[in-house]
């Protein structure tokens, strides 16, 4: 049995941190430092909650102690130490086949489950990243293929895959077809859902709705994520940001800088996500009194305009290159930003730009009100 790797510290904070720069996907960074990339998010979270204590000054309060924890503790500290001189020291000596009976489900007074022994990750292979890459153009296309349809669609074009691997790539990339089903979006366990607030209402003026959602990016070795903000009625996107890692953190971000720069929408829409149902993000809106509204379960109209954003910026943008660095990818998304905000026509618009028509309706709706023109 090989034994767990215990990574030291010095060791985390540096994966951490390459993480948070963004050049390099999940994958890559799984696959240059021989570590799962699983570990590599839990790494890049912790590393964003604790960061606020290096700032932090003496006024802390010494934690207090529960002393009847504290010998539960030791009491369980040594049970594991008996066990571990077991299985590091005695088990050596037994025999091959009295090993590979103690990780057997049948075993009558000792089973270890086979999910405990640890490999060393490989991250998707060039076939995978290439056929996530054919799933994500097809999808825009046919948005009602599920897994069955899209398995089926990629066997007629040459390739032998299964239900399961369609499956698990779809859900690698968070992509769902486009139906009326059932528990379609699921928040985290324990976060607050709220209502949708859009239906029947009016929305005729810039900063009355907004929406957000998140997208994959393939690039040329894995892939990242965008999110986006913008304004419903408008169309203009307002902030977004691109991240390796699917934590609510950089959510948060492009949401400051959407309030920093355009001020405070009344209502701001979004699927049930868990980015979205975070403490981070619901907390940010409720302090600043922005109504919430999600989308109700497998609703995929409930949002529907930003979801023709990223049909658009893919195929405008984002399937015309290879990016290779996340520095390239977010080079490439600002210069299509731009252009979509100030020089592409907007058919629902007459034509005109989002941030042509975001200015003017601005402007007339609040004369008073005096916000600093940005991007």
């Amino acid at each position: 049995m090989s034994k767990r790797k215990q990574h030291a510290p010095e060791f985390k904070a540096k994966v951490a941190l390459e993480a948070l720069k963004g050049e390099e996907t999940a994958a890559e960074l799984a696959s240059r430092f021989g570590v799962h990339p699983t570990m590599i998010h839990q790494w890049k979270r912790a590393l964003l909650e604790g960061a606020s204590g290096v700032f932090e000054r003496g006024g802390r309060k010494k934690p207090e102690i529960d002393e009847e924890q504290v010998k539960e503790l030791h009491a369980k500290i040594g049970e594991l130490a008996v066990a571990n001189f077991f299985f590091g020291k005695k088990a050596e000596a037994l025999g091959r086949e009295v090993r590979r009976g103690m990780v057997e489900p049948d075993h009558p007074q000792l089973s270890i489950a086979r999910s405990s022994f640890y490999y060393t990750p490989k991250g998707e292979t060039e076939q995978n990243l290439d056929l996530m890459r054919q799933i994500d153009e097809q999808l825009p296309e046919t948005p009602f293929f599920g897994v069955r349809q899209m398995t089926w669609h990629l066997r007629n074009d040459g390739h032998l895959v299964n239900e399961k691997r369609i499956r698990r790539l779809m859900r690698l990339m968070g992509l769902m077809p486009i139906y009326q089903k059932p528990n379609t979006s699921r928040p985290a366990k324990g976060h607050k859902t709220y209502p949708y607030l859009l239906k029947g209402l009016r929305v005729d003026r810039p900063n009355q709705v907004w929406c957000s959602d998140i997208t994959y990016l393939p690039m040329r070795r894995g892939f990242l994520y965008l999110v986006a903000i913008m304004d419903w009625h408008t169309r203009k996107v307002l902030a977004w940001r691109v991240s390796n890692t699917l934590e609510a953190d950089f959510c948060v971000e492009a949401l400051n800088e959407a309030i920093d720069k355009f001020g405070q929408p009344e209502i701001m829409n979004t699927d049930q996500g868990s980015q979205f149902t975070s403490l981070a993000w619901t907390g940010r809106l409720r302090r600043t009194g922005v109504r919430i509204s999600m989308d109700g379960k497998g609703r995929f109209l409930d949002n529907i305009f930003i979801e023709r954003l990223w049909r658009t910026l893919k195929y405008e943008c984002v399937y015309l290159h290879a990016w290779e660095t996340g520095s390239e990818a977010k080079a490439g998304i600002r210069k299509w930003m731009t252009f979509y905000n100030h020089q592409r026509p907007h058919s629902a618009l007459g034509g005109r730009p989002p941030a042509v028509v975001y200015w003017l309706r601005k402007d007339e709706t609040q004369p008073d009100q005096q916000v600093r023109r940005v991007a």
